[in-house]
Parts: C-alpha cells; structure tokens; sequence
C-alpha cells in the first residue's frame, strides 16, 4: 500500500509540476504588471478564488502549445480578487479569456468555447508575428462587458443622460451585422442582446448505470420531474479528459480509481434547465440524485437515484454540477460549441438580428421598386444587396431541405428563370419580424390580407414570391450562401494619408477585416497599369500624376460583399455630391475635389483579384478572409539553410559553445523566417531579445512551489556546475590556441627582421599596428 500511494502522490506532483509550467499564477497586481510588459501573446485566465482557473482548457492549452511550439506563446492565470486591473471581472463565475501583447488587450473570449478559444489564439498569435516583423500594427480592442458594465454603472448616476443617448441611439442606423452606430448606411450583425443567463447544470450518467441499461428509466424520472434536457450526448472519456474533468479532485484517494472507472466505458452527458429561470435546476438536481455516498443516500435518501442505481463510493451512478461555475465549466468540457442558455430581461431591448430576404424573379421583373419601399417602411436596413440569377442546380441546392415536396419542381423552375433580389435586412428581432411581414407561406390572401405574399401573389402560381429566413441561424447560412466571404482592394491615395487612422478605424466600424496592408510610393508605370481602364479619359495623367506624388495605402478588406460594401462606404466619386448624397461617407468627410477624393474602391469583384495580384501578388484566403500562410518552396528552405550557415561560419568560436542541440535549433528557426522572406537582421535581433525573456519567464514559470522544490534546485545547481565547467575546458583550450599562434608569428617577425635591416623601422612600425590589433582581438574575444 505504501509503494501505491507513493506513486499516486509523485504522479499528483507530477501533474501540479507540468500545469505550472503551462500557465504562470498572477496573484499581484505587480506580478500583473510585469506580465503584460513582457513580449509576446498572453492567454490570461481570468478566475475567482472561489472557484479556481478553467481546468477544462488546459488540456487544449497544453496541445495548443507543444502543436505550435511558438516562444511569441504563454499562458496565465490570474486571480481577479487579488489583481486591480482585474476589478471589472470580480464576481463573475462564466470563464474568462483575456489576450494581452505589448501591454495592450488585443482579444478576448467569454465562456470555456474550446473551438473559439483555440481560433482566437491562433489568428492573434499570427497578428502579433506580423506585428513584431513591422509589416501591420497591433490593433487594441475593448471588452464589451466591461464597457457595458461602464456604461451601465454611468447611467445609474445621470439618468438624464441616458435618455439622451436612447433617443440618439433610436436615430442612428445599424451596422451591416446589426449592430447600432453612427455610420452612414454601413450595416454589421449585432453581438449581444439584452438577457440574462437562464440557470442549467451538468449531469453525468455513469458507466455504471448505462452498462446496467438504466439511461431510459433515469431520463424518465427526469421529465416526470419537469427537467428540461438542453443538449445530450453519449461519450467514452479518455483518461486524460476524465483527468481534465475531475481534477479538482486529484488530491484525494481514491482520484486514479475514480479515472479508471470513469474511462471504462461509455456515459451519457446532459445540460439540464427546469423552469422559465432555472434559478432552481442546480439544487433540484442535487437533490434528486442524493448524496454523493451510496451508503448515505441509502440511509437518508432511500428515493435519490445514487440510492436506486449506484452500486459503492465514486461508483454512484450520477453526477450533478455543485455550483453555477462548475456547471459551466463542464458545459463548455462535453458541449464546447454551445452558449449559455439566456431568457430576455423583461422590459429590455429586442435583440438586434440580421436575415435573409429572397425577391423572386416573377414578383423582381413587375414589383421590384415597390417591395423594397414596403421593406423600408417596415424599418428594416439594407445591409447586403445583390441582383442575380440562378442556375436550376443552385435553386435545387438552397432549397435542398424541400426536395420531397410536390411543389419542389415548380420551386426550382421558378427561382431559375430570371433575375431575382437578395437582400440581407438588418432590423430588432429581424428574423421574426420579416416572417411576421412576409404573412404566411400558404393562404396569405385569407389568413393576412395586409401581408406582403398576399399583396404580391401572382395568380398562374401558388409559390409565394419572397422568402425569409425561418431562424438565426438558418438566416447565417443563407446569407453566406448569397454573400460569401469577399476581397476588395481600398487605396488611401496620397492626399487622404494624413488622415489614414481614422479611415482606418471607419473601415473597423463598417465591419471589414484588413486582411493585408501595404504602404509605399507607387512608380509611374505601375499608376498607369493600376488605372489602365482610365487611359482614355481626360483626367488619366492627372490621376497618375497625383499618385504617385507621395505614399499610398494598399489595403486588401475581407467581408461579406466586400466590393459593393466598400463602394456604398466611400461613397460617390465628386466629394460635393457625396456631401449631399451620402454625408457619413468616406469621399464627403475626407475628399476635397474629384482627383482629391481621398480613397479607392474596386469597381467590381474581377477588378478587386486583379488589383490584388498587381500590388500583394498571388494570395488565398482563409474562409474568415485572413490571409493563407504560405509554405515556403524546398528551394526557398535550401536557399535559407545555405545563408544561415554561411552566417554561423562568420560567428565567433566563443559564441557557438552553447551545444550542438541548441545551435541546430537556432538554425532550423533562422532558416525557417528566411525562406518566408523575414528580414533576417531584425529577426535575429528580435530573437535574442526574445530569448532572454523567455528564459526569464520560463525561469518564473519553471519554480516549483510543490514539495520537490529543494531536489530540483539541486538538479539545477549541478547542471549549472557542469555547464560552468565545461565552458572553462573550451575557454582554456583556446587559451592555448592563441598562445601558440603567437609564438609562431614573434619568429616569422624575427626572421623578416634579419633579413632587410634597412627596413627596420618599417618592419617594427607593421609589427606594433599587428601587435595591437592581436591585443583588441584578444579583449573581444575574451
């Protein structure tokens, strides 16, 4: 027994050891400090004492990390009731995921979402790699719950305010997801509504009860006590995810018990509600499964369900969550893509949705104009618009769900035989409320007279001439289905370039993603190729004259229908017209005359990929419209090995005695920057700057705090001793060297010395300059 729980408590060291490593503690607001001043991209876990840091994520951090093996990489943990900075987030029990580079918050995400989490550390870490190479800027963001919380907090104290800014929030438009700003017509989907979390808890049922067939039964009782299953899966845990899953109780006897039993076949996981809050599910639960000890619930809870199926100790047959945090830990453990379940706040703002919305071709070719002033009136907001035509393929395709319906055939033909208008509105509540306008899909003439199916029905068929999307979510697919992911190149022409950063930012607010910038001084050559479509028109050398007067921005923007939205943002060409006709847009608040318009827009989506490939070269994207890292050519890596050889030859011998491991690794990494066209000089300056930091960090990182903390300083000593002593056997040797190459040139000296007296004084001149410039040597070298 002895040898038995020996292992189990190294095995607990063991675990404790590898989790600190991964993740620094930050309990000060100084230990806080010095973390956000150090290089790199921080991953904080932001946790109340109460309940502890995420312990779900870590298992992803840790193959996160050792996947990418990037040194720009750390991660944190810190506790929000000790840190200042943190006070915004005390009390809060869902996860918390702040990232942090060069002192500045860069990312965030709310809720343990593995998926969105590891998403959003990959594309912040390949920012901040451009960042450090000086080809983009960092780009500083600010929580939304913090600012809302703010914003909440300022408005208790000026109600009047408030009102303000409600009736100004009423008069300005959306943005093109939905979101409420102050920008022209550029329309962006709203991120949040006004709700509060609706009260779930985990439940687990073993592999004990499911091997027993008991699932059926148990999910039975559960309805008769009017539970409400959210999300259910059956799953086998490995025994690192039942390590993951239990490891706030990794200190007790029985932990490697409980992992084996776990892992040794199959459970059914649940997210469980009960009720229009939920404010009682957590302890509903608790209650109905009995205590955790089968002999306790026998004796005390003879009608729990641990009473009914369990058999002994951990082998209790169910699990219930023993707090709202622990609850949502475990939801984002079994069910990573799913959010918190929300109930509206009474009183409170209907949410902001955007939806998609389908003109027929019958209804496009005699309605077309009157529709979208009925679509107007009803408040809703043009955020996407595209004229098309569909092939009988694509209509078979969006429509796929309806192919065994009888009107499936007459659908398709319909949808394919002309020109029709998709539109993506942008509205509170858009999905319900397009529906509610749109009447009903049969019978809309008895059913809702007033309706626009009723007003726009055409006799010869019985297909309804608009459609709406049916959900949000059904909405999201449509609208990316009709308005993919998209490219457009925008130009910051010289007389605009003052002015860039605030351009900058209306390009955030109108919800384009810069996927590649370039600034530079355009030749007369490439003018002229940029703007060969213009070679005929009057002002053709004017416009090559004037850009390639001065620095010009190059931007590639990313975005659902990326050109025509970037077309309505800058608006019309004559910036007196764009004053008149659209006086939020980039051309009226910037533009001083037709030549002076202060920015560019591709014309098209063919003139946006040729723009592209003359200014960024061949590019391709990421379905996010981030740019596609490319792989460097086997000549490209060959090429970068031959150049960081020929570096290493150049460097002292001093310098290379630090193993031969270590320097191939500093190679591979040096010729891996080169062959992707980083600047060497630069990168390597980076790299020791880097270096020392991260041996700090790992310094801080790597003490241990456990019961092992005096062996491995003398591990560490020893190697340390070692290291010292060989470094002293290699300085004595070279020591030696250059004793010897010494000695053999005092004697070629004095034999040229015999030789030709009457250069004697020129010989002794030469040997004092060789004499010294050995000496300066020498002191460098040492």
């Amino acid at each position: 027994m002895g040898a038995e729980e020996d292992k189990k408590k190294k095995a607990k060291m063991a675990r404790r050891k590898q989790e600190v490593q991964l993740q620094q503690e930050i309990e000060t607001t100084e230990e806080w400090e010095e973390m956000i001043a150090k290089e790199g991209l921080w991953v904080v876990d932001v946790y109340q004492e109460w309940c502890g840091p995420c312990a779900a994520m870590v298992g992803n951090f840790r193959r996160l990390k050792n996947e990418l093996g990037d040194e720009l990489l750390h991660f944190a943990a810190a506790k929000a009731d000790t840190v200042d900075p943190l006070d915004k987030y005390r009390g809060r029990c869902e996860p918390c995921f702040l990232l942090f580079a060069g002192g500045v918050l860069v990312g965030f995400v709310h809720g343990a979402n593995s998926p969105v989490i590891l998403r959003t550390i990959t594309e912040q870490l390949a920012a901040e790699h451009k960042v450090m190479d000086g080809s983009v800027e960092r780009k500083e963001v600010k929580d939304p719950l913090i600012s809302n919380l703010e914003e909440r907090e300022k408005a208790r104290y000026d109600e009047e305010e408030n009102e303000k800014e409600e009736e100004e929030d009423d008069d300005n438009v959306l943005d093109y997801r939905g979101e409420r700003c102050n920008y022209g017509d550029t329309l962006t989907m709203s991120s949040q509504q006004e709700e509060e979390k609706k009260g779930f808890t985990v439940a687990l049922i073993k592999p004990d009860a499911v091997r027993d067939g008991k699932v059926e039964e148990i999910l039975q009782q559960m309805s008769e006590a009017g539970i409400e299953i959210l999300a259910q899966e059956e799953r086998q845990l490995s025994e690192e995810e039942a390590r993951d899953f239990y490891s706030h109780l990794q200190e007790e006897d029985y932990f490697e018990d409980l992992v084996k039993f776990m892992s040794s076949g199959p459970s059914f996981a649940l997210v469980l509600t009960k009720g229009k809050k939920g404010d009682t599910i957590l302890h509903d639960w608790r209650d109905m499964i009995g205590p955790t000890s089968v002999e306790e619930a026998k004796d005390q809870a003879p009608d729990s369900l641990r009473a009914k199926y369990g058999s002994d100790k951990y082998m209790n047959a169910l699990h219930g969550s023993d707090s709202p945090d622990r609850a949502a830990r475990e939801m984002a453990f079994f069910f990573p893509d799913m959010s918190t379940p929300t109930i509206p706040i009474p009183g409170s703002r209907p949410q902001l949705q955007r939806t998609l919305a389908l003109i027929r071709p019958d209804a496009f070719n005699k309605s077309r104009d009157e529709i979208m002033e009925k679509i107007k009136e009803a408040g809703f907001k043009v955020a996407l618009q595209k004229e098309m035509t569909l092939t009988k393929e694509q209509a078979a395709e969006f429509y796929k769900e309806h192919t065994d319906e009888p009107y499936f055939e007459e659908l398709i033909t319909r949808m394919s035989s002309g020109p029709l208008m998709a539109l993506g509105l942008a509205r509170d509540d858009a999905v319900t409320a397009w529906r509610d306008v749109l009447g009903p899909t049969t019978n809309a003439k008895e059913e809702a007279p007033d309706s626009l199916r009723a007003q726009f029905s055409i006799e010869e068929t019985s297909i309804n001439q608009l459609h709406g999307s049916d959900s949000k979510e059904t909405a999201e697919k449509e609208i990316q289905y009709f308005f993919p992911m998209e490219q457009t190149v925008a130009a910051i022409k010289p007389d605009g370039i003052s002015t860039k950063e605030e351009i900058i930012d209306k390009i955030h607010e109108a919800g384009f993603r810069i996927a590649a910038r370039k600034e530079t001084t355009i030749t007369k050559e490439i003018a002229e190729e940029f703007y060969a479509e213009h070679k005929d028109k009057e002002y053709y050398d004017d416009l090559v004259n004037h850009m390639t007067s001065g620095p010009t921005m190059f931007m590639v923007l990313s975005r659902e229908g990326a050109v025509s939205g970037w077309r309505q943002v800058i608006g019309p060409t004559n910036p007196e017209e764009a004053k008149t006709e659209a006086p939020e847009s980039l051309r009226a608040q910037f533009g001083q005359s037709i030549l002076q318009n202060a920015v560019h827009g591709s014309s098209d989506a063919s003139h946006a990929k040729n723009s592209i490939e003359k200014v960024f070269g061949q590019l391709e994207f990421n379905p996010d419209g981030t740019v596609k890292e490319s792989e460097p050519t086997k000549e490209q890596e060959e090429t970068a090995v031959e150049e960081t050889q020929a570096e290493a030859s150049d460097v002292a011998p001093e310098l290379r005695q630090e193993g031969t491991g270590g320097t191939e690794q500093k190679s591979e990494d040096r010729a891996a920057s080169v062959a992707k066209g980083e600047d060497k000089t630069n990168d390597n300056k980076g790299e020791d700057a880097k270096g020392e930091e991260a041996k700090e960090g790992d310094a801080k990182d790597g003490e241990s705090k456990g019961e092992d903390k005096a062996e491995e300083q003398k591990e560490e000593d020893a190697s340390k001793a070692t290291e010292e002593s060989e470094k002293k056997e290699e300085e004595t040797k070279d020591e030696t060297k250059k004793d010897e190459d010494t000695k053999e040139e005092d004697a070629k000296k004095d034999e040229e010395t015999k030789k030709d007296e009457e250069t004697k004084n020129d010989d002794e001149t030469k040997t004092e300059q060789k004499e010294e410039t050995k000496t300066e040597e020498q002191q460098a070298a040492s």
